[in-house]
């Protein structure tokens, strides 16, 4: 290497961004058309954020169309960093027809279309190399950017069919057969499945080759037990699954299915001859019953598969009308619950099975009160553990009452803190094994809180929780309880430290953020300076940019290693993520909090609403996990999951739609950008379009829908903020219209800037001779006639603060106070945003609004004097909450929790004093943030 550009390298490999631009221009300055220095300087520069010196680099290095390794990858690492990878591609391609014979640049040509999902031109860069270089993986390669072009949504019916035959003909003319290597076989009988060569498929899979790769790799096993599925070869699934049962002693599961699928295989479909078909089923029933049973008997408590292939299958006969034992199902629960009742599985296992009622129940019941809180040993403890969980799910509703709820959750408390003497001698990273009896007290709690209304019982289910987590600190489930409560009791910092203490980790960030993050908005603090919430939000957010920039790596080194099965779960993977619901409802909530923190100016407003636009245009993929949140409540009850929602609804993607299109309206209003001035700012390229019919539909007829079920999804003050900012809009708009600059003028004024911070014309910036540069151009055509604003805006406000005084005399739960304070200063703040272009008074006097000035002046008059009027009550609320009194309350409500064990006084008060200190700090910071905001916008 050079010794002029080893200090270079050293520099951005620590990163020592400044340093490496220095020595960049160090060596710029003797050789000022050294490609590689000029791409490593705008590494250097992408990396410190200076955008705009970047692109000039860039566009510098890209016209010289470099051929030269060190100075390619430097400019790929540029524009992935600039978003920029269809100038990748080009890149490359260029580079690759300079060169045609350099194998490397093919190969690199390829991947960077790869990276990109551009399958088309993937497969004609791969057959182009295997025809040249005559390398059977180039082949491969060709053949499954086929069958991935088939599967892009944006491929034509008839062209999917052409594109798997072409595969196929490609694959079959291999000169090496494909079962020389188990991906490359998985490919090839993928392709033979998608066109419905079923038959050749079966000969594949079954050939002795065939079954070689099959028992040693289990994505092609996967793969054969699919082909037989469709050839309908149900009955012989069966019968070689028994085989590998009895002789081969499998136990996977999906071999006991294939049985049981077997068995009932005649009543699947349109039978001519129900009661043949019955008749024959019921004897294989009886042969699986004989065969299940032999493998207990054979295994014993060794291993649950087969007692669970006799509750299938009992099951099964029953939805049949094929089981006449009507004690069965009872002896084959009891036979499981006392082999396995030991073990923390037993509960999620037998649930689907005990849904009985009437003689049965009774029977089964008897058989779960047998269990004692008499216990010496942990899988003693877990037997009554899981009796009291089967019990609790088939309480009926006689038996749910206020009284008996709270005894039930006094009894499963009692039995967990005499269960907790068991492990007592555990680490402090091990999990108490009584710690799901804490889990049934605390929903039995919140049961009753949901019958009753009385949050006393939120309080009980906390107090207890904490002693839990105190004592079993790695309990992710007792964590994610606890941030249910506290954001129920409004205590989010408390919830927010709960979540932490979980240590999430990179795609969980997906899955789990919705616990915190939901409306995160009402518990935001940003308007007094405290980010904590919305660093929470950038950082669960990191895990999208690390996809888009590891997941495309992962295909490509998938591709490399020719591991073809992975790569279709690694483009599902990345989409799923890059299209991720959760993301978008995260970044929802960051802009709500942005801008009750951030100086509202076009920088702002400009950036968010290219988001926002890319937003609305996507297909989104629901990712998020509830089910991880554990459910011991009754059957006939609503699950803890939905008892603990946030205001009872969970925003999904109309609720997503709905703020998408406030926020989209309000920006657009405030910015002086329309599509041709987006397109020539924009630095990255832009998402890929959506196949969803309704994005080809004009934006502007999108954004004015109301869909039904959108609507829905809010809660009724979100219902009322949306008419409020709808109404905003349609009011303000034909002012905006009439004195937004033209075009021409903004890009004037964005050539301006960027030639004054870089001393360049940014390429496709260049100034129009006779375009405006102030911003403002003077109109021919009268104003559009000022009118009155309607009703609905300043009824809003009063209707709010009519809002919050219910909620406060209702003593309604903190959560719900908050909700309707922060909806009150967001349609302020929304307010703000859409007026900010007439607070300067020359754009009033231009373009004669004089009276519109005067309309907004009087109803930011009223939105302020509302505002002022709920931070007052707000302050006072929170200077009532961390009282001594209000803190005995808290303690007098935990009594029945209270034991002379270590939940005594002492620490119910502790636990008290931190939830009433929460409460406290928000709602305090949230009173005083409104003062603060309507200052800065007065």
């Amino acid at each position: 290497m050079d010794r002029q550009i080893r200090p270079i390298y050293e520099a951005l490999d620590t990163g020592s961004n400044k340093s490496a631009i220095l020595a960049c221009n160090k060596v710029l300055k003797k050789q000022p058309n050294n490609l590689l220095v000029k791409a490593l300087k705008a590494l250097a520069l992408v990396r410190s954020q200076k955008v705009e010196e970047a692109l000039i680099l860039c566009d510098e290095v890209l016209a010289s169309k470099p051929v030269d390794d060190p100075t390619l990858t430097a400019m790929m690492h540029v524009l992935r960093g600039l978003g920029r990878h269809m100038d990748m591609v080009t890149m490359y391609e260029d580079a690759y027809k300079q060169q045609p014979g350099n194998e490397d640049l093919g190969t690199q040509t390829f991947f960077a279309n790869v990276r990109i999902g551009n399958w088309k031109a993937a497969q004609q860069i791969a057959t182009k190399m295997h025809k040249q270089f005559q390398d059977d993986h180039y082949l491969y390669w060709s053949v499954m950017s086929a069958v991935l072009q088939a599967h892009d949504p944006t491929t034509p019916e008839a062209l999917r069919t052409v594109l798997l035959k072409l595969a196929h003909r490609l694959v079959s003319s291999s000169a090496t057969p494909s079962y020389y290597h188990a991906d490359r076989f998985h490919l090839h009988v993928t392709v033979l499945r998608e066109l419905g060569l079923y038959d050749e498929a079966y000969e594949m899979v079954e050939s002795e080759t065939g079954k070689i790769v099959c028992s040693t790799n289990l994505a092609c096993d996967e793969l054969r037990r699919e082909i037989w599925k469709l050839k309908g070869l149900t009955k012989e699934a069966g019968e070689r699954a028994e085989k590998r049962i009895a002789e081969a002693k499998d136990r996977n599961w999906l071999e006991f299915l294939a049985v049981l699928d077997a068995t009932f295989a005649d009543l699947t479909g349109d039978v001519a001859d129900a009661d043949a078909a019955k008749a024959a089923v019921a004897e294989r029933i009886v042969k699986a019953r004989e065969f299940f049973g032999k493998v207990v008997e054979e295994d014993g408590v060794k291993d649950r598969s087969g007692h669970l292939a006799l509750l299938e299958l009992e099951k099964r006969a029953r939805h049949h009308g094929l089981s006449t034992d009507t004690s069965a199902l009872n002896s084959l629960l009891e036979s499981y619950f006392q082999s396995f009742g030991g073990k923390a599985c037993c509960y999620e296992d037998l649930k689907p099975y005990v849904e009985l009622e009437g003689e049965e129940l009774a029977s089964w019941t008897a058989v779960l009160e047998k269990q004692t809180s008499a216990y010496t040993t942990v899988p003693d403890l877990w037997h009554f553990i899981n009796a009291q969980k089967l019990l609790r799910y088939n309480l009926p509703a006689s038996a749910l009452t206020p009284e008996a709820e709270v005894q039930r959750a006094v009894r499963y408390l009692d039995a967990y803190l005499d269960g907790l003497k068991l492990g007592k001698d555990l680490p402090s990273y091990d999990l108490q094994p009584a710690d799901d009896l804490a889990v049934l007290s605390a929903q039995a709690f919140v049961n009753v809180w949901k019958q009753t209304g009385d949050e006393t019982h939120l309080y009980n289910a906390a107090a207890l929780l904490e002693y839990a987590i105190a004592r079993s600190k790695m309990s992710y489930q007792i964590r994610l309880h606890l941030v249910r409560i506290y954001r129920l009791l409004g205590a989010p910092s408390l919830a927010l430290e709960h979540y932490r203490s979980i240590n999430v980790k990179q795609v969980q960030n997906d899955t789990l953020s919705h616990f915190i993050l939901s409306r995160a908005s009402t518990f935001s603090l940003s308007s007094t300076g405290d980010l904590t919430y919305t660093s929470e939000c950038l950082e669960s957010s990191r895990i999208y940019l690390s996809n888009s920039e590891e997941t495309a790596e992962f295909i490509v080194r998938a591709f490399g290693s020719e591991k073809y099965s992975q790569i279709p779960d690694f483009i599902v993977f990345e989409d799923r993520l890059d299209n991720s619901l959760q993301r978008d409802l995260v970044k929802m909530e960051h802009v709500r909090m942005r801008i009750a923190h951030e100086p509202i100016n076009s920088e702002l407003v400009d950036m968010e609403l290219i988001e926002l636009k890319f937003i609305f245009d996507r297909v989104h993929h629901d990712n998020r996990d509830f089910e991880i949140l554990a459910n011991y409540q009754p059957r006939g009850v609503t699950s803890f999951n939905q008892q603990t929602q946030f205001l009872e609804k969970t925003p999904g993607l109309g609720w997503l739609w709905v703020f998408l299109k406030i926020y989209i309206k309000a920006f657009q209003l405030a910015s002086d950008l329309d599509d041709t001035v987006e397109d020539k700012l924009l630095i990255g390229d832009r998402p890929k379009p959506s196949f969803d019919p309704e994005t080809k539909i004009p934006l502007s007829e999108r954004l004015a829908m109301k869909k039904q079920e959108e609507v829905d999804e809010l809660t009724p003050d979100e219902s009322l903020f949306y008419d409020y900012a709808s109404a905003l809009s349609q009011w303000l708009t034909p002012y905006h219209d009439y004195t937004r600059p033209p075009p021409s003028a903004v890009l004037a004024e964005a050539a301006k800037i960027t030639e004054q911070k870089t001393g360049h014309t940014l390429k496709g910036l260049e100034l129009p001779p006779d375009a405006a540069t102030n911003g403002h151009v003077k109109k021919d055509e009268e104003p559009p006639a000022v009118v009155t604003p309607p009703a609905l805006i300043n009824q809003y406000f009063d209707d709010m603060l009519k809002r919050f005084k219910e909620a406060l005399e209702g003593k309604a739960l903190p959560h719900e106070l908050l909700h309707v304070v922060t909806l009150t200063q967001e349609a302020f703040l929304l307010f703000v945003i859409e007026t900010t272009r007439f607070k300067t008074p020359s754009v009033i006097k231009v373009n004669k609004l004089g009276a519109l000035a005067q309309h907004i002046k009087e109803v930011r008059s009223k939105a302020t004097s509302v505002l002022s009027e709920i931070s007052s009550a707000l302050v006072t609320y929170a200077e009532q909450e961390a009282t001594a009194e209000r803190r005995k309350e808290v303690v007098d409500a935990c009594k029945p929790i209270i034991h002379e064990s270590g939940l005594d006084h002492d620490f119910v008060l502790n636990v008290a004093k931190k939830i009433t200190d929460a409460r406290k700090h928000i709602t305090d910071g949230i009173g005083k943030g409104m003062v603060r905001v309507c200052k800065t916008h007065a």
